[in-house]
């Protein structure tokens, strides 16, 4: 018997589809981002994004039930993983005030392509990886250009970044009964608690305009929501290296949006910088490992299961 329905799709989906739509919303976030930024502090949008996404968990995966099935390593991966999504907001929010966002995603990848040369064993992974370092570096430009604390706040978030990637992987692969999915929305609601001391205050202004919480839950789906949840479908199926060098994927999908969207005509050295990114992508071959679970199991999909 053939089956149809939304896990057949999900399963029979390349992985590289899921990182492509957390790309695209990856870049969609900061765009109600720059609404919010001149109606609250950097704080109190790194808050409001993480309380929006773990509303919109809450009444999807009632992570509650999560926490309690989970053994005692299970939970402190949840709460070292909720930590790194609290802290790398913040960090990011606090940098992108001060240094122009490209510099902060070029600072933010540098760490990713240790993760991915630690699992570039072959001689075409290798030439893969430096490719995609190429197409990243024509793309954005690296410039160390910008206020001095900005920058400390935009490496602290490339390393976290970096951290967040080892931790989402690890849950999305753990032999247990809970999804990598339900992991995530637990891990983002103890990230509500972690947040608060720094967020509530400043965010609480949104509390009396509608416009400004409308983009606050925009930031929270688009930025916390639509982006984790492609990265665990695609962290389930690929090796932690590959998802590395699939990183490589977002600056070339913020030149795309440009040109469709914008209708901003990319340079030669733009094209060159896309083209570099997709041969690597393209070049790339991952190495066999066990299949993981399934990402979205039975009879635990939503809370009224």
């Amino acid at each position: 018997m053939s089956h149809t329905g939304p896990r057949a799709v999900l399963s029979a989906a390349p992985p590289w589809t899921y990182f492509l739509g957390s790309a695209v919303f990856h870049y969609l976030g900061p765009a109600f981002a720059v609404l919010l930024f001149s109606r609250l502090a950097p704080l109190g949008v790194a808050g409001l994004r993480i309380w929006s996404a773990a509303l919109v968990f809450a009444l999807w995966r009632c992570p509650w039930r999560t926490l309690a099935r989970l053994d005692a390593e299970g939970r402190r991966l949840i709460i070292a993983w909720a930590a790194v999504l609290a802290a790398m907001n913040v960090c990011f929010y606090l940098a992108i005030a001060r240094v122009p966002l490209g510099t902060v995603a070029a600072i933010e990848f540098l760490p990713v392509i240790v993760l991915a040369a630690l699992g570039a064993r072959t001689v075409r992974n290798l030439v893969a990886l430096v490719a995609a370092v190429g197409g990243v570096y024509v793309l954005t430009g690296i410039r160390l250009a910008g206020d001095p604390l900005g920058l400390v706040f935009a490496f602290a978030n490339a390393a976290l970044f970096a951290a967040y990637i080892v931790l989402a992987h690890r849950t999305a692969r753990r032999p247990s009964d809970v999804s990598g999915i339900d992991g995530l929305a637990a891990a983002m609601l103890v990230a509500c608690v972690f947040v608060a001391p720094v967020g509530l205050w400043q965010a609480a202004p949104a509390l009396l305009d509608p416009v400004t919480l409308a983009a606050g839950i925009g930031v929270g789906i688009c930025s916390s929501v639509i982006p984790y949840v492609c990265d665990q479908l695609a962290m389930a199926r690929i090796a932690r290296s590959t998802y590395a060098l699939l990183v490589a994927l977002l600056p070339a999908t913020a030149t795309v949006i440009g040109v469709v969207v914008l209708r901003q005509l990319p340079s030669l050295a733009e094209l060159a910088g896309v083209a570099l990114v997709v041969f690597s992508v393209a070049l790339h071959r991952e190495l066999r490992t066990p299949p993981a679970k399934e990402i979205l199991q039975e009879g635990k999909t939503t809370c009224a299961t």
